[in-house]
């Protein structure tokens, strides 16, 4: 049974999980012991989440949780992995790290006696609409699995799915929201051009993206549809509709995912 969660590494991605689950009251502060090499992270952490246990090091966030979450840079979790092993028996670990597959962990894991999981999140957790994909292929027990879907529910929506899928994830939602954040900037920025105060630009920029993902998860209607509906003939919205067509706006978006899931196939080999 899960009762202590420890985070290693509590950069965006972790201090994100931390906050959401303990703002939805999924967990207690209490409940937390959290480690980074950066003590300004873990300070801040401290004053945001009161009550928060900070660990001096991952082989004591290790010891002490029952699930550990590695949420540090790829390249560095073969290394805390290694720092950890002697303390992981009847653990379980749980990776969100781009890149790193389950037969990986498996690999790296082995003999260790814990159990492991692939997930993938993504920012927006920290306002509690995070996009969490779950990978089906993890040696969690049902118990302990549902448990960490938990953890992800109560900071947005989730997802399972099979780890083929998981490099389009990436590039989809765990991604996407940089994407999504240049847009804004984008619209913001020609507003102001048009004489728009900037911080207005950047509310009622940012407003409209979230009304417009809103109106597709709620109606349930095509994209397509959508954005006929907001094109009136001869209009002004169907004019700037064929100039983001003519400068290939579509296809710089697909081109963009297509590459950012290269990089992680690219990264998985790479290990």
């Amino acid at each position: 049974m899960i009762r202590t969660i420890g985070m290693i590494g509590t950069g965006n991605m972790g201090s994100a999980i931390l906050r959401g689950i303990v703002e939805s009251e999924y967990v207690r502060a209490s409940q937390i012991i959290a480690y980074d090499t950066n003590r300004k992270r873990l300070r801040e952490l401290e004053e945001d989440i009161p009550g928060v246990q900070l660990g001096s090091d991952c082989q004591e966030v290790a010891e002490k949780a029952d699930l550990i979450i590695l949420a540090v840079k790829p390249l560095f979790v073969s290394d805390v992995i290694e720092r950890i092993r002697p303390v992981i028996q009847g653990k379980s670990i749980l990776s969100i790290a781009a890149g790193w597959t389950v037969k990986m962990l498996g690999e790296s894991l082995s003999g260790s006696g814990a159990t492991y999981m692939r997930v993938m999140p993504n920012t927006p957790a920290l306002v509690g609409e995070g996009m969490t994909a779950l990978c089906d292929e993890s040696t969690f027990s049902k118990e302990d699995f549902d448990y960490a879907k938990g953890i992800f529910d109560a900071i947005g929506k989730t997802r399972i799915l099979p780890e083929r899928l998981f490099d389009g994830v990436v590039a989809l939602s765990g991604s996407s929201p940089a994407y999504v954040y240049m847009m804004i900037e984008a619209m913001a920025d020609a507003a102001v051009r048009e004489g728009i105060p900037r911080v207005h630009a950047y509310e009622m920029a940012a407003q409209s993206v979230l009304g417009s993902a809103l109106m597709v998860l709620s109606t349930g209607t095509h994209p397509a549809a959508l954005k006929d509906a907001v094109c009136s003939p001869g209009g002004t919205t169907i004019e700037a509709v064929e100039e983001l067509e003519r400068k290939g706006f579509r296809a710089a978006i697909m081109d963009a995912m297509k590459a950012c899931a290269d990089r992680s196939r690219e990264m998985s080999s790479q290990k």
